[in-house]
């Protein structure tokens, strides 16, 4: 029996790379994302479901996916990254658009996806590596992403007694067009290709948390347990 999978922001980036690569596998995909033009120029010639609606409109969300009955795994990828350049001045309206898009946009998803969800099946939620260690101008996008931790880790327990998997998923830096507008320097960064084959390893093995890159991971890892005081000093350097 074909099994299916629910990716959402899958109109670029990593999510693009994982419909193809799950249909290519000979999943069933449902590739979902906002933007209607994109997703029909990506998957013209690809067996592939595409959905289109807002994860900020509860009622766009639900209504999209009404004809769906159950997923065998949902991946929730879709996000945004917005830096606060100036924290003296603290961009509130900035601050909101990425905690809105991220935190309340997978929370819409959750709430269409997880009744579709049987025993069996799987739920992964996209969050970042940034969460291991507060980073200068990552106010905004490092609180999103420790949300979607919190969140994330608590649906494991909680979803456990119902036979349904749940998986956080830290990336690194990654190619794609979010990344490409980044105009520091980005250690570790890896193609869709390495993360998608990566993340796809990871939830095939259901993995609690995928971690990746390994080294990038690691050394972000080891830089947490420093003593908070030298990781401040060593921050506000990186940041003058």
């Amino acid at each position: 029996m074909t099994k299916s999978v629910l990716i959402t922001g899958a109109s670029s980036g990593i999510g693009l790379q994982l419909a193809k690569d799950y249909a290519n596998d000979g999943w069933k995909v449902i590739a979902c994302g906002r933007d209607k033009a994109k997703l029909d120029v990506n998957f013209s010639a690809e067996n592939i479901d595409t959905v289109v609606f807002d994860t900020l409109d509860e009622a766009s969300v639900e209504t999209a996916l009404e004809s769906y009955s159950s997923f065998d795994l949902v991946i929730l990828n879709a996000g945004t990254c917005e830096y606060i350049d100036d924290a003296k001045n603290f961009d509130a309206k900035l601050f909101k658009r990425v905690i809105d898009t991220n935190v309340l946009g997978t929370s819409n998803c959750l709430a269409a996806t997880i009744p579709k969800l049987n025993k069996g099946s799987q739920l992964a939620v996209v969050s970042s590596t940034v969460t291991f260690l507060p980073l200068t101008r990552s106010e905004a996008y490092g609180a999103s992403k420790a949300a979607l931790d919190y969140l994330t880790r608590t649906l494991a327990i909680d979803l456990a007694p119902h036979g349904i998997d749940v998986s956080l998923v830290r990336p690194g830096f990654v190619e794609t067009p979010l990344t490409d507008k980044n105009t520091f320097k980005m250690p570790g960064r890896i193609s869709v290709e390495q993360a998608s084959k990566m993340m796809r390893s990871g939830l095939g093995k259901r993995k609690k948390i995928i971690n990746f890159p390994f080294i990038f991971h690691a050394v972000l890892k080891t830089l947490s347990l420093l003593p908070n005081t030298i990781w401040h000093r060593i921050a506000v350097k990186m940041g003058a």
